[in-house]
This record gives structure tokens, C-alpha cells and sequence, in this order.
């Protein structure tokens, strides 16, 4: 099921952004096979449990990379997909003997995806990292936080999944686009770093017309802006306020108890303590739940900052069924959708080497040879 029904997707087990890269095509149709790593690999095995959602809608093999038998199911495995997706620093796959040349020698129509955090070359290119350190050379990490305080790590949205998951996704299916097109594949350097300065195009746009400071919590869309902000309830709870616009803005003001004086200095940077403070004291004044009856829904761009254990209960999410129930717990569904295409999101996670024999049966070897891999420890 699925628009990307038809493709195959060989993902090399790994952490972070690749599975949720490989998460994304298998919820658009995709089969994606897993390669699991066994014989001492620190990568650990993924989880069976329902709560290991970003491994949903995989098929799987456990293989001993270290054995040259079990690079050659891999390339047999190659040999039959459209893209691969692999997230080791670089060299790693060429020292397994599984580096782009070889893959693309057995198969030249294969998009070989690489997801990295610093890039497959440059002064940093093998050093250790994480979203954080990804992000803070792009400008994203210091954009980010209250005014006169130190940066704030926003999850690791940034780096791993917006600039990693996500144009690592979208390079592969560019790549199969044009592999199909012209019977030649490609590689894809998916750089988190390349990718987080990409999130920031608008911001540097702005900064070149002038319209944003370096300095933290003093533009209008990092909570510099008293009209794009969080406020605390009577009840201790929050709500977000994102009336930007002029006339959102004068509805809001509307709405709560502002006065034509408010409404006319939007915009003037002087008057923004001035406004912050009267929003602080009028929000407090009631209690999150009171002020989404009155302005929810409305064109005051209010909503209630939820938590996780609130936000899939809440109505608008509820009728979009935009959570889905796994055994006990909530999980996100599969974005984004289509009319004419249901994306596949219905298994949960498999365990390791869950589909091997069939995996193997599927690359021509018999009954007898998949016995001898499994006693070799080959094959899991």
C-alpha cells in the first residue's frame, strides 16, 4: 500500500535520523529491509517491544558483517533494491566492502544514501557529534532561547531529523526519480549540517535585510516578539500565541482586553515590555482551558501548549486520527497523506532477522545453504 509501493529501500541498522529516514519511505509503501549487525556490533539489536515505533514496517535480516558470505547477501540483496540507506561515518562501508563503488558495480541504477552529521569530507568529517554540535555551526543553536540566557537544544529535531531524516529522504527519492529516468544511480550526501543550515535559509534572508539580531530572544519569531510567545495560565499551564499578522494580532488584542494603543504599536520594539507585561498579567487571569473556549479556533492564533500525554487527546488531533493507538501506548501516524494512497503504517516493529529465511529464498539461495549460514553464525 502506498505511493511508494514497488520500491525497495536497504537500510543498514543504525541510530537516529537513517531508521527515521527509512521510517518515512515504509510508511509510504516501501519495502524496506533492514540489515541488522550481529557478532559484537554496538549498534545494539532494535527492539521487539511495541513502543519501538520509528522501526514499524520493516522486514529484516541479521547478518555478521564481518564474514565475507554475509557481504555477499547484502550485495545480492542490493542487487534487487533502488536505493540503500546507511548512516556510519565515512569509509565505514568501504571498509566493509560495501562502499558505493562496489554497490553501484552490482547494481547502477542504485541510489546510495549517506547520512552523516558533519559530511562525507571536510576538517570534521570523521569526528564524533550529535544534533547539538550539528546544529550549532549552522546558526540554529545560538537562534534559539530567552534573552540574555544561554542557547536551548530544541529536542533533536534539527539536525538528526529536519536537516538528517528529511532531505536524506527527499535526496533519495530525487535519485530514484532520476534513476528511472536514465538507468543511472547516484549518491546522496545527506549532511545534517548541510541540512540544519538549509532550515535556516529564511532566517539568513532576514538577517540580510536587516530584520534579525544575533542576539536571542529579540526577533519576532524566537519570543522577542510579545505576539509570538508562550504564557503562563492561572492554573500554571501554557498557551502559544502566533498572531503575527496585523489583523490576527487586533483580534487577539480584541479578544482579551487590549486597547487601540496595543493594537497600533505592534510593531514598535520600545513599547514590547511594556505589552509583554499586560499579556502576562491578562493571561493569568485565567485558566488555560478558559481561554482556549474563548479564543481557540478563532483567528487569534491561540492553541495550548500540550504534553505528550495530552496532545493525542486533543480534539483536532483526535478526528484526524493524526495518533494511532500501538498496544498501551500512543504513536504517531504516517505523514504526510494522500488521497488516492494509503500509506502503509499498520506493523508494528519486527525483531531482528524476523524475515530472513524469506530474505534469503528471495536472493536464490536453497534450503540447504541457508542451514549452512545459520550453522556458520553467518546468518542470525
Amino acid at each position: 500500500m502506498g505511493p511508494l509501493k514497488g520500491v525497495t529501500i536497504i537500510e543498514m541498522a543504525g541510530i537516529g535520523p537513517g531508521p527515521f529516514c527509512a521510517m518515512l519511505l515504509a510508511d509510504m509503501g516501501a519495502d524496506v529491509i533492514r540489515i541488522d549487525r550481529i557478532g559484537g556490533s554496538d549498534l545494539g539489536v532494535p527492539s521487539t517491544k511495541s513502543t519501538d515505533f520509528v522501526a514499524r514496517n520493516r522486514r529484516s535480516i541479521a547478518l555478521d558483517l564481518k564474514q565475507p558470505q554475509a557481504i555477499e547477501i547484502v550485495l545480492r540483496l542490493i542487487e534487487r533494491a533502488d536505493a540503500l540507506v546507511e548512516g556510519f561515518r565515512p569509509k565505514v562501508m568501504e571498509r566493509l566492502g560495501l562502499g558505493p563503488d562496489t554497490c553501484l558495480q552490482r547494481n547502477p541504477r542504485l541510489v546510495y544514501g549517506r547520512m552523516t552529521g558533519f559530511g562525507q569530507e571536510g576538517p570534521l568529517s570523521q569526528a564524533a557529534g550529535h544534533d547539538i554540535n550539528y546544529i550549532a555551526l549552522t546558526g540554529a543553536l545560538a537562534s534559539i532561547g530567552e534573552r540574555g540566557r544561554k542557547p536551548v537544544p530544541p529536542l533533536n529535531l534539527i539536525g538528526d531529523y529536519g536537516g538528517g531524516s528529511l532531505y536524506l529522504a527527499i535526496g533519495i527519492l530525487a535519485g530514484i526519480v532520476n534513476a528511472r529516468a536514465t538507468g543511472q544511480g547516484d549518491v546522496v550526501d545527506a549532511a545534517m549540517v548541510d541540512g540544519a543550515a538549509s532550515l535556516m535559509t529564511i532566517f539568513y534572508s532576514l538577517k540580510a535585510s536587516g530584520r534579525w539580531h544575533d542576539e536571542r530572544g529579540d526577533n519576532i519569531l524566537d519570543g522577542g516578539a510579545p505576539w509570538y510567545d508562550t504564557y503562563e495560565t492561572r492554573d500554571g499551564l501554557y498557551l502559544a500565541i502566533g498572531a503575527i499578522e496585523a489583523k490576527f494580532f487586533q483580534e487577539l488584542a480584541q479578544r482579551i482586553g487590549l486597547n487601540g494603543q496595543d493594537i497600533n504599536r505592534q510593531h514598535d520594539r520600545e513599547y514590547w515590555p511594556a505589552l509583554r507585561a499586560k499579556m502576562i498579567t491578562i493571561f493569568k487571569q485565567r485558566t488555560r482551558d478558559e481561554w482556549c473556549a474563548l479564543l481557540e479556533g478563532t483567528d487569534s492564533c491561540v492553541t495550548p501548549v500540550l504534553t505528550l500525554e495530552e496532545a493525542p487527546h486533543h480534539p483536532h488531533m483526535s478526528e484526524r486520527n493524526t495518533f494511532r493507538r500501538s498496544g498501551d501506548h500512543q504513536r504517531p501516524g504516517a505523514a504526510p497523506r494522500f488521497r488516492d494512497a494509503r500509506a502503509r503504517n499498520d506493523r508494528a516493529a519486527q525483531g531482528a532477522a524476523s524475515q530472513s529465511d524469506d530474505l534469503l529464498e528471495m536472493c536464490g539461495f536453497a534450503g540447504e545453504e541457508i542451514h549452512s549460514l545459520r550453522q556458520a553464525k553467518i546468518v542470525a
